[in-house]
């Protein structure tokens, strides 16, 4: 049924995230923990045993376009 509710489709690519992470916060685990995922994590995509999920995705992709997004939303 239509509620009347507006659907965006966004198209993410594929993220370096070693480059945003070396842009932005050069610590692993200050990166991970400012990005709410475990350090573990954050290996595991930056050595490309896993990829991030859709909404990681779209907030790395923020943080690539914005580097200080982060900082300057928890602040």
């Amino acid at each position: 049924t239509d509620v009347g509710a507006a659907v965006h489709h966004v198209e993410v690519s594929t993220v370096d995230v070693v480059s945003i992470r070396a842009r932005t916060v050069p610590s692993q685990g200050a990166f991970a923990r400012s990005i709410g995922v475990a350090e573990g994590t954050l290996l595991n995509w930056e050595h490309g045993r896993r990829h991030p999920t859709r909404p990681p995705q779209v907030l790395l992709t923020m943080i690539e376009k914005k580097p200080s997004l982060v900082a300057e939303l928890l602040r």
